[in-house]
């Protein structure tokens, strides 16, 4: 009777209506989410006078919008900047957040529960545009390549979920090697580091995609300095001055056979979107475990 209830259940009709609206419902949703980026995707690919058309395939297959873009000299430079940030300030967020989320777990540091909710109120109270820009003046960072580093080290969010997991970790692991006779830097990097990996790929993740999205800060540091322009910055110069650009290319001699795929505006935008937007998601999904795991792990506890 058992089987024959369940094999009931599965040949309802209500049951098939239910599973139909909710393949359709999610499919919906999937499509939503991964048009917008086709549809950037395609008319990058496109001829640029036609891809106003290109709406679900390319129109006139092409890869000239590419082509001409990375014929500009200062993209490969900008990009190399971006990545070098990026690579680097990853590190080090991580790094520093790992060794100050571990030090806030420990009961005898001196004005430990003072400092954490002063790192805290960080996360609701920030001292301003030209305070900030003032300090970091002061520092001598303006057009300086470590103003893309040193700001972001440390992150009071970041702190918070890399203390909380620490905390979750055995203590005798760390007792028996003090036993042994370990130093702090020894437990950290053989004991602590190495257990704390899900909630390091978590970290890397949030600190990369900052990292490489990032454009303010060489807007407002190292204007004067064109060597430490990132992509990002000059995706946003393009998307604001593409017909300067287009200029600039018909005068660096185009032919009239190039002058048929002159490069528009609407092109430029798209092309500079999947160039900026690629190498992120080419990163994402191999750390997506390890953000889920990490997060759900680092924010059991406050």
């Amino acid at each position: 009777m058992h089987g024959k209830s369940r094999n009931a259940i599965r040949t309802s009709p209500s049951r098939y209506i239910f599973l139909a609206c909710n393949t359709l419902f999610f499919t919906l949703m999937v499509l939503l989410c991964f048009y917008p980026m086709w549809y950037v995707f395609i008319q990058s690919l496109s001829e640029s006078a036609m891809a106003v058309k290109a709406v679900v395939l390319p129109v006139h297959f092409t890869f000239n919008n590419y082509v001409k873009l990375m014929q500009m000299p200062e993209i490969f430079h900008a990009f190399l900047i971006s990545v070098l940030r990026t690579v680097l300030g990853t590190l080090g967020t991580v790094l520093c957040c790992m060794f100050a989320g571990y030090l806030f777990t420990k009961e005898r540091i001196p004005f430990r529960k003072l400092i954490y909710r002063l790192l805290v109120v960080t996360m609701y109270v920030s001292g301003g545009l030209i305070p900030t820009y003032l300090v970091i003046k002061e520092y001598g960072l303006i057009n300086n390549f470590l103003v893309y580093i040193v700001p972001s080290l440390i992150g009071a969010y970041n702190v918070i979920l890399i203390k909380t997991f620490i905390e979750q970790l055995p203590r005798e692991l760390e007792e028996s090697a003090r036993i042994d006779g370990a130093s702090t830097g020894t437990v950290f990097f053989r004991i602590i580091v190495p257990l704390s990996m899900p909630i390091a790929a978590t970290i890397a993740i949030y600190a990369s995609n900052s990292q490489w999205n990032s454009f303010i800060d060489n807007q407002l540091y190292t204007s004067a300095n064109g060597n430490l322009t990132t992509l990002q910055l000059l995706l946003y110069n393009y998307l604001n001055q593409s017909e300067r650009l287009i200029a600039q290319l018909e005068k660096e001699g185009a032919t009239s056979s190039m002058m048929e795929q002159m490069l528009t505006p609407r092109g430029i935008k798209m092309t500079v979107t999947m160039i900026s937007v690629i190498p992120i998601m080419c990163v994402y999904p191999f750390m997506q475990r390890f953000l889920v795991k990490g997060i759900m792990i680092g924010a059991v506890k406050g």
